[in-house]
């Protein structure tokens, strides 16, 4: 064995049997980093340092940090945001229309009027469904987009859409585009959290917070959704204080002994610094995942008193308390199909909506009262809405919607959002968006403008391919912009 694999061995073996009580989230994300820095595509003559280190946009911009609320599932617009007469008119007859199904087993063409009430709210006037009636309170700071569009009717496929901007897997998802381009407003946490559902990992599990072909760095960091949020956090007592400090120490040696041996390997000082990262997590990640020192009055606004919404309302405000330290992005999931009401819609919505509206809403109140919406990005929404016909027609109570990309609704908060509003409309049965369509694409052009940032010059070099998030695709929704 030759000097370097002796000191590369060394440097192994420090890491596999002296963790230092270093988060398992952290460092199990930066023992990834190991091998997929070594495969980071760079320009063959001009290689970029990749670092979280904060960079400043492309242009002036009005967000600088974004937290989204992703209902997997595909929640059902018709009976949530967007009110059809024409729906209500023929409850029971047949569909005067072609539908295209995705289930075409369980397919039927009568029609299934919403059996919840819709009503005007807030001095804008938007008419939202009695499901959720916390929205109905911050509606005049929110933007409803009713004509989203993805046209791919499966949920993998409208997922990679809808969170990297292509059907197709293996690209980065947004919240890796955004450290790419900006980096972190904070050394000493991740710049981009994925807070995960007790239930079940979303559909295509960590391909949701997936770097693709940037760098390993820009991969989202999981953090547990439920205590220990991030394990071995804390160290044990026979390694704190000085024993760790030489550990850590001794290890920052090896690093730079092994760095030194490799002059211009600019990805290996981007890894050195992530171990770094992982140390001083062990105090400022414990101190955001702190929800005791938040109010008794913050804990009833997120719903801690109401068990059907508590665990979503702790990470809703974990998102707060990240974003209010720094952090770049912050996505909030719900579990594995929770929105995917194939069948069961009167029973199965009204708990998945129990679920989230208290906590939604407040964390677009809670921004706004700290002075953080104007600049936080918030965005509820999921990969699909549903079909206005009756899917598995086996009685009223086992009655469901299938899946409907062509439209469906989302909405926004902050971040430069025009709030009060509603944008777009779908046909008058709920299934086709048919006035001033808001593709995937044209969602993520929108979200970059915000941020500061253009499209055409936010580009990572592939295998000598110049690729981005748009690549190509996608205009600017100015009028939903304030």
């Amino acid at each position: 064995m030759n000097n370097n694999d002796r000191l590369q061995s060394t440097r192994r073996h420090f890491l596999a049997s002296n963790a230092m009580s270093l988060s398992s989230v952290a460092l199990a994300w930066l023992l990834n980093q190991d091998g997929a820095f070594a495969k980071s595509a760079r320009p063959e003559l001009a290689p970029q340092t990749f670092t979280l280190d904060a960079k400043p946009p492309q242009k002036p911009a009005r967000a600088n940090a974004m937290i989204s609320l992703w209902m997997q599932g595909g929640p059902s617009h018709l009976d949530m945001f967007d009110p059809k007469p024409e729906l209500q008119k023929y409850d029971g007859k047949t569909f005067p229309g072609e539908i295209k199904y995705d289930n075409a087993a369980q397919a039927s063409a009568t029609v299934l009027g919403s059996p919840w009430k819709f009503n005007k709210h807030g001095q804008c006037g938007t008419e939202l469904s009695e499901l959720v009636p916390h929205l109905a309170n911050v509606i005049d700071d929110v933007c409803l987009i009713r004509s989203m569009h993805t046209g791919v009717n499966n949920h993998g496929q409208s997922i990679q859409a809808m969170n990297t901007g292509q059907i197709l897997a293996g690209r980065p998802v947004l919240g890796s585009w955004l450290t790419y381009a900006l980096g972190s407003e904070t050394q000493d946490l991740p710049a981009y959290v994925a807070l995960i559902d007790p239930g079940q990992l979303p559909v295509m599990g960590v391909e949701n917070w997936n770097n693709g072909y940037l760098p390993a760095l820009y991969q989202g960091t999981v953090v547990r959704p439920q205590e220990p949020r991030i394990l071995n956090l804390t160290p044990p007592a026979r390694i704190k204080g000085e024993a760790q400090t030489r550990y850590l120490s001794y290890l920052e040696r090896l690093n730079q002994r092994h760095l030194e041996q490799r002059p211009g390997e600019l990805d290996l000082e981007a890894r050195i610094a992530s171990y770094k990262l992982a140390a001083k997590m062990q105090t400022a990640a414990k101190e955001a995942l702190d929800l005791s020192q938040e109010t008794a009055a913050t804990k009833r606004l997120y719903g801690f008193d109401d068990p059907a919404c508590k665990e979503f309302g702790e990470r809703c405000l974990i998102a707060r308390r990240m974003v209010e330290r720094g952090v770049r992005c912050v996505q909030v999931f719900t579990e594995n199909q929770r929105w995917d009401n194939h069948n069961n819609i009167r029973s199965a919505l009204p708990a998945a909506c129990k679920k989230v509206d208290q906590p939604s809403a407040a964390l677009v109140a809670d921004l706004k009262q700290r002075g953080l919406l104007e600049t936080t990005l918030v965005h509820w929404g999921g990969e699909m809405g549903r079909l206005p016909v009756i899917q598995n027609n086996a009685g009223l109570e086992k009655v469901g919607r299938d899946h409907n990309t062509y439209g469906f609704s989302m909405w926004l908060a902050g971040g430069g959002v025009r709030g009060g509003m509603t944008f777009g409309n779908t046909d008058d049965f709920g299934h086709h968006a048919v006035e001033d369509v808001v593709n995937h694409y044209d969602y993520h052009a929108t979200l970059l403008h915000l941020f500061g940032l253009e499209p055409e010059e936010l580009t990572f070099k592939q295998n000598n391919r110049e690729r981005s998030l748009l690549e190509g695709k996608g205009r600017v929704v100015h009028e939903i912009l304030s």
